[in-house]
């Protein structure tokens, strides 16, 4: 069987590690730029909705969007009739910086498919949602605390 897991998780370390870098001198460290980008295109949304986009732990979105809030890109706002969630808004200090994040995740996007026919890019794309429908079943599994069968 083909590694293919390898290849993608290679390229993801590669995209975010480009990304730290680039983004170091807005003040995001490791990652915190994946969560500015959401919170702008879902202003309101909650943590554990963050969470879910990014595959993370809540502990781990909790601990970002604490740092976050802390350097003034997050603003947290109790969400009208249910004052347990907290809605996440961006701040100006996001909104100013989203346009800079997005044209970078645009870029990664148009070089790691360039060469590409149309035709491939749609393949890829319906191929990599099926991909990550099968993970997305167990990554629900495991956080409910079952173990995986081998």
């Amino acid at each position: 069987m083909k590694e293919i897991l390898r290849d993608i998780g290679a390229i993801a370390r590669a995209l975010d590690s480009i990304s730290n870098i680039e983004f170091k001198e807005l003040d995001l460290t490791k990652g915190q730029y994946l969560y500015v980008t959401r919170i702008c295109e879902n202003p309101g949304i909650i943590q554990e909705k963050v969470a879910e986009l990014l595959k993370v732990d809540r502990t781990t979105a909790s601990r970002a969007i604490q740092k976050l809030e802390t350097k003034g890109f997050v603003e947290k706002r109790n969400e009208i009739g249910n004052k347990k969630n907290k809605q996440l808004f961006p701040t100006d200090k996001s909104l100013k910086i989203y346009p800079f994040l997005k044209r970078e995740g645009d870029y990664s996007n148009a070089r790691a498919l360039d060469g590409f026919s149309p035709e491939d890019i749609d393949s890829i794309h319906d191929l990599l949602i099926r991909i990550r429908q099968n993970i997305e079943t167990d990554w629900e599994y495991v956080k409910k605390g079952h173990t995986r069968n081998y």
